[in-house]
């Protein structure tokens, strides 16, 4: 399920400035040396190097980039910001906008409004034709899969069918005023004729950062429905070209992430974990405008920016944890052979 290009040129994306950059390097008002030593602190200079790295790619992508990038600190329980380059700009946020259609319908589940092994009804006339996931492959409907099931495509093959399908249970304007009173009213699906059907809209990279950022701190939905939400984000199924790509599969299950694509937009949203299961960074790297729309393989030179950008960023957080959120380890990976 994709938004309409038009809206994309009515809100002006692709043309907006990169004025209003604010990076954690080399930036003197973002530099906050301890007092009286005349030198950085361990946190700033971390969210400096993350800065640096970031800059980097995002250069040698070119395009234009919206994003918001924050690092655990040591000595608080907020976030600081390494990153902030045009992070309150409206954008279509694509497939990353599928974590905001989750929060939604998992709120409905945390309200005793739905349950996960209910059934959802699929029929041909709501699966789409091509695109990405695993329903249009299957060719044998009518069928019914439970919301569980729906949820779990929508979140790691990133399934088009399954938007339809999450609209089937939560309407686009209920879906909206869910996400509005959790504070996200950038955060929002476009809706069409048919209320159970829906374009996945908007979000700023502020906005996605914060609901990021609410998730893994627990006060964006229940313990049940938030461990729900990160083991899909976190699977080894789930977005592998881009920060993640040049990983060990140990070093994967370290990154929750969503990834979004269409028309000249490559996008990617997520959290790098330390060891033990605390958030160390949040990363929303939204980007339009560089060489290569038709290309939505690993190649494009912003997928290639952010493979780059993931190692560098894991071992940048390398011994930094996290003590004022839960800890929060990933499932166990099996590898199985059958039988």
């Amino acid at each position: 399920m994709v938004s309409r290009v038009n809206r994309r040129t009515a809100l002006g994306i692709g043309t907006a400035a990169t004025a209003g950059v604010v990076l954690g390097t080399a930036t003197p008002a973002m530099a906050a040396p301890n007092r009286g030593q005349g030198v950085e602190s361990p946190d700033r200079a971390r969210a400096d190097q993350v800065a640096a790295i970031y800059r980097r790619e995002k250069t040698k992508a070119g395009g234009n980039w919206y994003a918001y990038l924050s690092v655990a600190s040591g000595t608080g329980p907020a976030p600081l910001p390494a990153v902030r380059e045009n992070p309150d700009t409206v954008v279509e946020a694509y497939s990353v906008n599928k974590i905001a259609v989750a929060t939604a319908v998992l709120d409905k589940v945390d309200r005793g409004l739905l349950t996960l092994d209910q059934r959802v009804d699929v029929t041909a006339s709501i699966v789409v034709p091509g695109g990405d996931g695993i329903f249009s492959l299957d060719g044998a409907y009518p069928s019914s899969v439970t919301l569980g099931h729906v949820l779990a495509a929508l979140l790691t093959v990133s399934d088009d069918t399954a938007v339809r399908l999450c609209g089937l249970v939560c309407p686009a304007a209920e879906l909206n005023q869910i996400l509005v009173a959790k504070g996200f009213p950038k955060t929002q699906v476009e809706p069409v004729a048919n209320p159970n059907r829906f374009f996945l809209g908007t979000s700023t990279a502020r906005e996605t950062h914060d609901l990021l950022q609410a998730l893994v701190r627990g006060t964006l939905l229940s313990a049940t429905s938030t461990t729900f939400l990160l083991n899909q984000l976190r699977a080894p199924i789930a977005f592998t070209d881009g920060i993640r790509r040049n990983m060990s599969s140990a070093d994967r299950a370290r990154i929750a992430t969503k990834a979004g694509w269409f028309s000249n937009a490559r996008h990617e949203a997520g959290l790098i974990f330390d060891p033990a299961g605390t958030p160390v960074l949040t990363y929303v790297l939204f980007a339009d405008g560089q060489a290569g729309s038709d290309n939505f393989g690993s190649t494009h030179p912003a997928v290639q920016a952010r493979a780059a950008m993931g190692p560098a960023f894991l071992s940048t957080v390398d011994g930094l944890t996290n003590l004022s959120v839960p800890a929060r380890r990933p499932r166990m990976y099996r590898p199985s052979n059958g039988g």
